[in-house]
């Protein structure tokens, strides 16, 4: 008895040390921007309690990730077109004048995976994927190798939309496998994968086809491919999409892959790719949020054109738009940055620097608070504190609760445009300039 006691301390203890060291995909272990046991400073800037500062080659919006004491990140080395030749190449491609200041063009890009010393911040290694030439324009705020990448086992999954998706051995940094998905994404790729099981789970959501494909991971065979729900929409603009799946296991037991759409929240059978249940949203399009989930109860924001939170029950079946609906708010809600719910509250920050607190029961608003700047990343709760890193490059801290109370703000120089990851009591944070190591001193 007194073995079998320690032996699953161990255990215990094993598992504790693996998810305080491990970051593994976008917004962390569980996905949803939330990490317990660790803490890391409320207040640092460019020096005071960096351990250190790496300069990152290229231009990327994707999260970084951590595992055995190494930070992995994708990238894109861009070559670009002189002025004239960036309008030659955006009217080549039939894109309407009015759009050209919104669009950024390269002549070619180059997909790079990095990995990073967490110890030391040294780059360790710097591995080519691929060499694109004449990419599709997208949008400025938008980058080449905006997805996060996930670290399963030995292996880690890099994916960036219609140019590639790679699965490379951390230990080598061979490739062993890749496959590609021929998309128009309009404004360039957005949604990161997903492991679930066995299977590597892409949402493919373009102007000219929108499904759901799952992978088999140690090989890259297609295990199963699912369209889209039909969408009244005038154009493919209107179902374009660019959210992360979450996986779940309902109150039922049923597994179910939770995959955001436009005009439509769709859950899947992991298995097969069979729709278990659908709501429409509305004419909401563009999605980024990735969604979240508690107790029976999915919320997720609804994008561009219809911005809502809505709370949603898992445990239908078929269409439950008018069954399975629990609430909905229209009140500042984010386009991009996902929702963070924590103690039956939910915490929002909009694009324009709105931060807002909602009952995750009721939908109520609680709070509305002013932030200041452009926000594109999503929150992070960590030691007893929400972090918000704003396109200024301006961290915000608040303390959680029924009160909007800032507790500090931090600048750091250039744009904050990916989502942090915390391991052992340290932020690794992503600015458009370096990648930081930020911990108590």
């Amino acid at each position: 008895m007194h073995r079998l006691t320690s032996g699953l301390f161990l255990c215990l203890l094993f598992a504790v040390i693996a998810a305080a060291d491990s970051w593994p995909q976008f917004r962390g272990p569980n996905g949803d921007g939330k990490v317990d046991g660790q803490n890391v400073p409320i207040r640092f800037s460019d020096s005071d309690n960096v351990s250190w500062k790496t300069p990152l080659p290229g231009k990327a919006w994707s999260s970084p990730v951590v595992a055995d004491g190494v930070v992995w990140l994708t990238t894109a080395i861009e070559v670009f077109p002189t002025e004239e030749e960036r309008i030659e190449i955006l009217t080549k491609k039939g894109i309407e004048p009015k759009k050209f200041k919104q669009l950024q063009v390269a002549k070619q890009i180059d997909l790079k995976v990095l990995s990073v010393d967490l110890e030391s911040g040294a780059v360790t290694r710097t591995i080519d994927l691929t060499s694109v030439e004449e990419p599709d324009s997208i949008h400025s705020l938008n980058s080449y190798a905006s997805p996060t990448p996930v670290i399963d086992g030995d292996n880690i999954y890099c994916h960036f939309g219609t140019y590639g998706t790679f699965c490379l051995s951390r230990e080598t940094g061979t490739i062993k496998w890749q496959r590609k998905f021929p998309l128009s994404h309009s404004v360039g790729p957005g949604s990161s994968p997903l492991i679930h099981g066995d299977s590597l789970v892409l949402i493919q959501d373009g102007i000219n086809s929108q499904y759901v494909v799952s992978l088999n991971k140690a090989t890259g065979e297609t295990l199963w491919k699912t369209d889209r729900p039909e969408m009244d929409a005038p154009d493919g603009e209107q179902k374009k999409a660019y959210s992360t799946p979450i996986a779940i296991t309902d109150q039922q037991g049923r597994d179910q892959l939770i995959c955001m759409a436009s005009q439509w929240m769709v859950a899947y059978e992991p298995k097969t790719g069979a729709e278990i249940w659908k709501v429409r949203h509305g004419k909401g399009f563009s999605v980024v949020p990735r969604p979240v989930y508690n107790d029976g109860v999915v919320y997720f924001a609804t994008g561009f054109g219809s911005g809502k939170l809505w709370a949603v029950s898992v445990d239908g079946a078929g269409d439950v738009t008018d069954t399975h609906f629990k609430w909905e708010s229209s009140k500042s809600i984010p386009s991009k940055p996902s929702p963070l719910l924590h103690d039956g509250l939910i915490y929002v920050i909009a694009d324009d620097g709105i931060a807002s607190c909602f009952d995750a029961e009721s939908g109520d608003q609680i709070w509305k608070k002013r932030i200041g700047g452009k926000f594109s990343a999503s929150p992070l709760f960590v030691g007893g504190y929400i972090y918000l890193g704003s396109h200024e490059g301006v961290v915000t801290v608040l303390k959680p609760g029924k009160q909007a109370v800032v507790a500090a703000e931090n600048k750091l120089p250039g744009q904050i445009m990916a989502s942090p990851a915390v391991v052992d009591n340290a932020l690794i944070l992503r600015t458009s300039e370096a990648l930081y190591r930020i911990e108590s001193k």
